[in-house]
């Protein structure tokens, strides 16, 4: 098992500011790029986390990725927004859309909005915690332009869609209740973590290029595309026919591709969501008085034997919170290896790290 060490989360996001602002990022966006992926690592999802940073900063060299993009509005209605992200930054063009979509909430209830060649999106729940944070209620969805295929339909070895997660999340008279997954077993990006670390994936992942079950991630990165390995769907049918019909809503509304993407197409995320202001509805205090009855509810269910609580969406990721932020961000040796050659090719110093006792 590889080294794992922890750096700080304060002078991990500074770190990771400084290589986003080296690379010509302007600094409120790299700020906000990395305050995102390392709210990802800090929330337990590493998938989502610094580890994408070497992945990102050759985009902007090749023009997939747009440093200072604005968002480009095609269409546009009292109740609906469809935008061109123009290849910026996702966490900054999904910004963007929140604020314009609550506007219209505001005025009208319900809003809906789409964004096509938009930059990576980053942990999709983040964007539902901030609608929920806001009192409102939301759901979000992407897809990859049809040019990542990393899932194959029950019964084929050939990936045909991507993982195409999904979140939902609505306010409580707590904390905000997100729920965020993939319609795959496991986010493709769980599987690249394992990957950087030289490490397997646990059995039920993943697939070879002949359809048989294996736990190496490198079939998912290594050789052709066509010739790759795949992960297998969320519960089989169901989650794959539930990937298909988000495919189909994302591409075909926000002027996105489904699989197979055209040639040349760039793999890019497509977006949309959904918002509701819940006061418009039955009102806001009819929302929080369901939502907190049913939540305590369901932690005050009788439990089996050794079953301290009722786990519910999200408790892992506040736990995760703040143990991290009090002991620092945890990093693999493969992740923390590639950073600091990224960034000291940048002729930026990493920061301290330190190994766990």
């Amino acid at each position: 098992m590889s080294e794992e060490i922890r750096v700080e989360a304060g002078a991990l996001t500074r770190f990771a500011s400084a290589m986003f602002q080296s690379s010509g990022v302007p600094s409120s966006e790299a700020d906000l790029v990395a305050g995102s992926l390392v709210g990802s690592n800090l929330r337990g999802h590493d998938s989502h986390g610094v580890v994408r940073i070497p992945r990102y900063l050759p985009l902007l060299e090749t023009g997939e990725l747009v440093a200072g993009a604005e968002l480009v509005v095609h269409s546009e209605t009292s109740a609906m927004i469809c935008a061109d992200a123009a290849f910026g930054f996702g966490m900054v063009q999904m910004t963007r859309l929140i604020d314009r979509l609550e506007q219209k909430v505001d005025e009208l209830g319900v809003a809906t909005g789409t964004l096509v060649r938009c930059g990576h999106v980053g942990r999709l729940g983040e964007w539902a915690e901030l609608v929920a944070s806001r009192g409102k209620a939301g759901l979000v969805t992407v897809n990859d332009n049809g040019v990542l295929k990393c899932v194959a339909p029950p019964g084929g070895t050939e990936p045909t869609v991507s993982t195409n997660p999904i979140a939902i999340g609505v306010p409580t008279g707590d904390a905000p209740l997100v729920l965020d997954i993939s319609t795959s077993v496991v986010a493709n990006g769980k599987v690249l973590v394992q990957h950087v670390a030289g490490e397997p994936c646990p059995e039920g992942w993943l697939l070879d290029a002949a359809g048989e079950p294996t736990t190496d991630p490198s079939v998912r990165f290594s050789g052709p595309p066509e010739s790759r390995g795949s992960i297998l769907p969320m519960g089989g049918y169901k989650g794959f026919g539930l990937s298909l019909l988000l495919d189909i809503l994302v591409g075909g509304l926000s002027g996105g591709s489904c699989p197979p993407a055209p040639e040349g197409a760039p793999g890019t995320n497509n977006v949309l969501m959904v918002m509701w202001d819940p006061e418009r509805f039955a009102g806001t205090g009819h929302f929080l008085g369901e939502a907190d009855r049913l939540l305590g509810f369901v932690r005050g269910v009788n439990r089996k034997p050794g079953v301290e609580t009722i786990r519910l969406a999200g408790d892992r990721s506040r736990q995760e919170m703040a143990s991290r932020q009090a002991n620092g961000v945890p990093l693999d040796a493969g992740t923390w290896e590639s950073l600091c050659e990224t960034g000291r090719g940048l002729g930026i110093e990493p920061p301290t790290t330190r190994t766990p006792a």
